[in-house]
């Protein structure tokens, strides 16, 4: 390896940790900030001692579950967020597999539709879907939380971008062997397609994890309230102390870091592999 080469790879990698570290510096000065005594919280902003807790202690951690129930907050994001990401995962791996992978009538229109479905963001049909689950009765209930979330136009497009480029081949030789269109799916289709899996996994408990405005319209009590509106009480007591604050956004995003640092590498390579095909 030359000189120039070994400068060039020096310079590459101090200049992706550079970026690395600016776009992590928010993670760590708010659990810096949680280990910190209130009033330390916002001194030194302007110097990397901020990130460096002095007087450290769990009082903050110890506030927060004092203050609230959070153990079940926790265990009602985890069961809601969990029950939508298996129901995401059964529904619209089989609607993206059929979409890839079966010929009938309409299916152009169908994926049209499915196509121009994922342009509308989710605050153009919270109203409509609010009064639906009020007109059904539906309001403080699990199902509210997680039945309009079942079926996503962006995880068939996912599933049915990566079931493309699984060889036809190989769905003949499983039919050969005598497996039907079910079992071929679940027998040889979702063995080999655990990137996409892990992937849609990743997005879809990122995004109702820290889901706030849904909950908040449909959650009317305490034994469904999430970990998100949980955090909220602790702006609507006076003073507001921002201790157990990021306390508990720290508490919130260690799941998401655990989940994270376990499958990252199926995320990235699901992503590599769902491309534009056909």
């Amino acid at each position: 390896m030359t000189k120039r080469k070994t400068l060039e790879n020096i310079a590459f990698y101090l200049g992706n940790t550079l970026v690395a570290l600016i776009f992590v510096s928010p993670l760590i000065w708010m659990i810096s900030s949680s280990l910190k005594p209130e009033a330390e919280i916002f001194k030194g902003l302007n110097s990397l001692s901020t990130f460096f807790p002095k007087g450290a202690s769990l009082g903050n951690y110890l506030e927060v579950f004092q203050r609230i129930n959070m153990w079940k907050f926790i265990g009602n994001s985890l069961f809601y967020v969990l029950v939508i990401i298996v129901l995401d995962l059964l529904v619209n791996s089989i609607c993206g597999y059929a979409l890839a992978k079966f010929e009938f009538r309409g299916k152009k229109l169908l994926l049209t539709l499915v196509i121009s479905l994922m342009v509308f963001p989710a605050e153009a049909i919270m109203l409509p879907m609010y009064r639906e689950m009020a007109d059904l009765g539906w309001i403080n209930s699990w199902a509210s939380l997680i039945v309009p979330f079942v079926a996503k136009c962006f995880s068939i497009y996912m599933f049915r971008q990566f079931f493309l480029g699984i060889p036809d081949e190989l769905l003949e030789a499983a039919s050969i062997d005598g497996c039907g269109p079910i079992r071929t799916f679940f027998k040889v289709v979702m063995p080999i397609s655990g990137t996409v899996y892990a992937t849609i996994f990743i997005l879809d408990f990122v995004a109702h994890w820290n889901d706030f405005m849904w909950p908040l319209l449909v959650v009317t009590g305490e034994d469904k309230r999430t970990i998100q509106l949980a955090i909220q009480t602790f702006f609507g007591s006076k003073p507001i102390n921002y201790g157990p604050i990021m306390a508990s956004l720290t508490i919130s995003a260690i799941p998401m870091l655990i989940m994270f640092i376990f499958l990252q590498k199926y995320y990235v390579e699901g992503i590599a592999s769902t491309g534009i095909k056909g």
